[in-house]
């Protein structure tokens, strides 16, 4: 018979349980237990420590800082909209941005304040009566979350205020996590997984940077685990003021934010010119790294109020302010050697082997070099000091060397002539081409690679079925072609190391759950040259299945739109060799089904038109918005053109997609019109 644990031993368990669910919900976006779970779990831990105060511990998850340790998140309408800003990437973007202003006002002088751009979270904090009441997270402008018991545990932030201060005031700011904070939440966390790995215990997340560790730390549902972050305000606007001054001008409102005790960022600039703005951008670019916390940029606003009036609003943002985004960020690092790898369709990639740098936010140890071109042009070499950044902030990328630490009798990199896989075929450099290729079918790198795209979530979506498994598979000889993965069996995925029984029947099972994927899924996924989702959903329509597909002539298939020459001609090929034949006939045997082309119910109102959607909608994912534009049988490019019907901004759009749509007259709708434009096919208000 189990015994029943002392009460110190079930509040300790209670607590460790209690803390790990906080970071697997709210740090790592992965809970294992529902809310009502959880909150189980709280109410117990809470029951006992009214038992036995002698046992109650000052960190214990039930200890509240300013409020009861639950939060709910209940939704916020602000009372003044959080807008958010149009984007300038580079020098010249900000300059047009200047241009335009001056067009707007004419020939009144005009001052800017230019502030930096906090790598924080947006957050509206409401005085009543000066007694702080509510704190909401931006959300989507209109609605945000309530974080009051969290916010309450900033130090910097001032609880009341004194007599003489507005019946109303919201106070408009960027939490943020220093980078002390930072390095302390990482060591700890770095310190306490040696213990859980010495103990076989799951090891906690470790933060990779402040920005999303400021983010997991507001969000948390126990306010004393906040309280333990030790985040920080930078307050930079008023929202809603009811019986406060009169203001003329932004930095008078800076100026009042101060007096009432609201921690204001002292690097904040008014300046006369778009000169002296670019020279502020400039300076900060260089010295970001001088100050205790991220930023990734500097924010311009008009600091005439009266002239903001003028200048108004666009759809989704103020005219009078945009955000200057920093280039990406750079660092030496060495590298260390040269690799290829090959994938699905022979493509020879050549990719940097990096002594590990913290770059952007994370841990790069490789990097892409594109090309055979591209490192010639380079010059990279093993041994070199290099630099490296992230492209866009996400893909990193080998800039070049370092010419004057570039070691004594360094040799330019030579190409391999053979794929580095067992049978050591010999590449290929295509004519007029940059691709360096593998063209023997059976190399085993392609394979992988193939079996790999056939799984992804563009392709037949088999969750489970990921790179490591992959190769498990061919290298256990269970695997020889995406057609083979039907046959897999349960007993079989027990045979490779890492398969326990629950594991193999998910992955066995989400395998044929796939067989039902409709056809513009199931081509995408073949993998054939060139062929890509949007040319899939058009030959889905048109021909309807496989076969058809299969029997068509390149001409019939070049006359489908968003086709082409091109296309039509791999098609053809692809079908023409007698292993992808094979596949087919697995395919088909398994059940995978060849002709199922998803109806839309949705009313035909887009058809024929070409919507560009930019930035971060609130209700629509990227891959959602497009749904909703191609089931209602318009079209979604990546590019704004003079084909472009309408371009829908969400939240940080790109600023180049901005510009195009006005110098093209382009209509630009928010969100609300989009969901006019998917009802009715036509542009709100027209």
């Amino acid at each position: 018979m189990a015994r029943t644990p002392s009460p110190k031993k079930r509040i300790e368990e209670l607590r460790a349980h209690i803390r790990t669910h906080n970071d697997l919900y709210y740090g790592q976006d992965s809970p294992e237990v529902s809310d009502a779970e959880y909150d189980a779990l709280v109410r117990e831990l809470r029951d006992l420590e009214a038992e036995h105060p002698e046992l109650v511990d000052a960190e214990s998850p039930t200890e509240v800082v300013g409020a009861s340790s639950l939060t709910t998140f209940d939704p916020v309408v602000h009372a003044v909209p959080m807008t958010s800003l149009d984007n300038a990437m580079d020098e010249e973007e900000l300059r047009a941005w200047g241009d335009r202003i001056a067009k707007g006002l004419g020939d009144q002088p005009v001052r800017y304040v230019c502030e930096l751009k906090i790598d924080g979270l947006a957050i509206s904090i409401r005085y009543e009566n000066g007694v702080m009441v509510q704190a909401a997270t931006r959300g989507d402008g209109k609605v945000g979350e309530d974080v009051t018991a969290n916010v309450a545990t900033i130090s910097s932030l001032p609880k009341k205020l004194d007599k003489g201060a507005p019946s109303v005031v919201e106070v408009r700011g960027e939490i943020y996590m220093s980078t002390i904070a930072f390095e302390k939440l990482k060591a700890e966390r770095e310190a306490e997984n040696l213990q859980r790995s010495a103990n076989n215990r799951a090891l906690l997340a470790v933060p990779v940077n402040p920005r999303n560790a400021g983010a997991g730390s507001l969000r948390q549902k126990d306010p004393t685990i906040t309280a333990q972050r030790d985040l920080s305000l930078w307050s930079y606007q008023l929202g809603e003021v009811v019986g406060g001054p009169d203001f003329s001008s932004h930095h008078a409102t800076l100026e009042f934010l101060k007096g009432l005790g609201f921690p204001v960022n002292p690097e904040i600039t008014v300046v006369d010119s778009v000169d002296a703005v670019v020279a502020f951008c400039r300076q900060w670019q260089e010295r970001r790294h001088e100050l205790g916390y991220e930023i990734d940029g500097a924010v311009v606003k008009i600091d005439d109020l009266s002239q903001r009036d003028q200048l108004g609003f666009t759809s989704r943002a103020p005219r009078w302010a945009i955000a200057f985004k920093f280039p990406p960020e750079e660092k030496h690092t060495i590298l260390k050697d040269i690799q290829i790898s090959v994938g699905r369709t022979g493509r020879v990639t050549p990719f940097a082997v990096l002594e590990p740098v913290f770059v952007g936010g994370s841990n790069v140890g490789m990097a892409t070099l594109h090309n055979r071109d591209q490192v010639a042009a380079k010059d990279v070499r093993p041994g070199d000091t290099v630099v490296v950044r992230k492209a866009g902030d996400v893909i990193p990328e080998v800039v070049g060397p370092v010419l004057a630490k570039r070691p004594k009798g360094s040799q330019p990199w030579e190409f391999p002539t053979h794929c580095p896989c067992k049978l050591s075929s010999v590449l290929v450099k295509i004519e007029e081409q940059a691709d360096t290729r593998c063209v023997e079918p059976s190399c085993p790198f392609q394979r992988d690679q193939r079996i790999i795209y056939f799984a992804s979530r563009g392709g037949m979506d088999i969750e489970g079925l990921g790179e490591r498994t992959v190769f498990a598979l061919s290298d256990a000889g269970l695997v020889a072609d995406v057609g083979d993965l039907y046959s897999l069996t349960v007993e079989q995925l027990l045979t490779l190391d890492g398969f326990a029984e629950k594991g193999a029947q998910n992955l066995v099972s989400g395998i044929q759950a796939s067989r039902t994927r409709p056809l513009p899924k199931l081509l995408t996924a073949l993998g054939i040259k060139h062929l890509g989702p949007a040319a899939a959903e058009s030959l889905s329509t048109h021909f309807g299945t496989v076969d058809a597909i299969a029997s068509a002539s390149e001409e019939e298939l070049s006359s489908v739109d968003g086709v082409g020459g091109v296309i039509a001609s791999s098609i053809s090929s692809w079908f023409a060799q007698p292993e992808n034949s094979s596949v087919i006939e697995k395919l088909r045997s398994a059940g995978v089904e060849f002709g199922r082309v998803e109806k839309s119910d949705a009313p035909q109102t887009l058809v024929g038109k070409a919507i560009v959607v930019t930035g971060t909608l609130a209700n629509y994912s990227r891959e959602g918005a497009e749904v909703a534009i191609k089931s209602r049988g318009g079209k979604s490019p990546g590019s704004v053109s003079a084909k472009t019907f309408a371009v829908v901004l969400g939240e940080s759009p790109g600023a180049s997609k901005v510009t195009k749509a006005e110098q093209l007259k382009i209509p630009v709708l928010d969100e609300a019109g989009f969901e006019v434009l998917l009802e009715t096919g036509e542009l709100p208000n027209s």
